[in-house]
């Protein structure tokens, strides 16, 4: 009996939703989601919100987020507040998956919930939306309690390119306590091509922590500030390769040989992927004096840093030819 309904589509009236045994229910959600029949939303909204298997309400959350009406997003909007983790997870997740600014509404009346999660989570689904009456509220959530909601409201401005909330950004960039609230606020300035930027950004290159280093030598580099040069040359030195990785790649889309000659010292650094780097922003600013030693380079022990190298050295020669 169970075996000949497994291989009808599930209906409204499917009796598999009815079953005592979850995996059935569970399965039954998943064949009306793929009949992408609209009848079938509702029987995905009561499951989210009705049904006791942990299991159910995970899937009917997934698959509601294919459905970009205003029943699914209430219902997605209410999965936020399931007992189980991964289901707030997963209605969270459906959420940021909306493409449909009309639907930002309906996620705005809920940014005063008390649960930070939950603004968080409504946040992450109004930055993927760009919509641009979400400017002010998320700028009004640069201060909120949560590290966790400023971090998404930070990235709803970033995405917008809200130019009006640039000082608050390079503020939360400078003093927020919070690495991770430095970091974004450090990535979303990458819209903003003024003095104060660049001030931020390089002062950025200090930060106590290696990830928010690393976030301002990368927005910079995206930024193509002429005058980061002697900031991004320094950083080159920092203990952490990763911060050096995205500083050498800055200088490299900057493009002034005067980087030449600390851009080739990295060239014997010790993480492989440093020098790869390296020899591509050779190539970008090397004039023919730093030939020779990217040429060391092609005897390098990583391929991928001898291609690299090869790259370089072309770049530069055509660049001398042209001349």
């Amino acid at each position: 009996m169970i075996a000949s309904l497994l291989l009808t589509n599930a209906l409204p009236d499917d009796i598999r939703l009815q079953s005592s045994d979850a995996a059935v229910r569970r399965l039954a959600l998943i064949d009306a989601a793929e009949t992408e029949d609209a009848a079938c939303v509702p029987l995905l909204v009561r499951a989210l919100r009705d049904d006791a298997d942990t299991g159910v309400r995970r899937t009917a959350a997934e698959s509601l987020g294919a459905w970009e009406t205003p029943e699914a997003v209430d219902a997605l909007c209410d999965g936020l507040y399931d007992s189980d983790a991964s289901v707030r997870s997963m209605a969270a997740e459906s959420l940021a998956c909306l493409k449909q600014p009309a639907l930002g509404a309906r996620l705005l009346t809920r940014l005063t919930d008390p649960d930070a999660d939950v603004r968080a989570a409504l946040l992450r689904a109004l930055r993927e939306l760009r919509w641009p009456q979400s400017a002010a509220p998320a700028r009004q959530h640069l201060a909120d309690p949560s590290a966790a909601v400023r971090r998404e409201a930070i990235g709803v401005l970033g995405w917008l390119r809200h130019t009006p909330a640039l000082s608050d950004l390079s503020t939360l960039a400078q003093q927020d306590p919070e690495p991770d609230v430095r970091r974004a606020a450090m990535g979303a300035l990458a819209f903003a091509n003024d003095d104060g930027v660049l001030r931020t950004l390089v002062d950025g290159l200090a930060d106590s922590d290696w990830q928010v280093r690393e976030e301002a030598a990368a927005t910079l580099g995206k930024l193509r500030f002429a005058a980061a040069r002697p900031a991004l040359e320094a950083a080159l030195d920092d203990a952490y390769w990763q911060v050096a990785l995205q500083a050498v790649r800055a200088l490299g889309r900057l493009g002034d040989p005067l980087s030449g000659r600390p851009v080739a010292m990295l060239l014997t650094y010790a993480v492989s992927n440093v020098r790869k780097e390296a020899a591509l922003a050779l190539g970008e600013v090397g004039t023919l004096a730093e030939l020779a030693v990217l040429g060391v380079s092609l005897q390098d022990d990583d391929p991928e840093v001898r291609k690299a190298a090869r790259i370089g050295i072309a770049q530069i020669e055509a660049r001398h030819r042209s001349a």
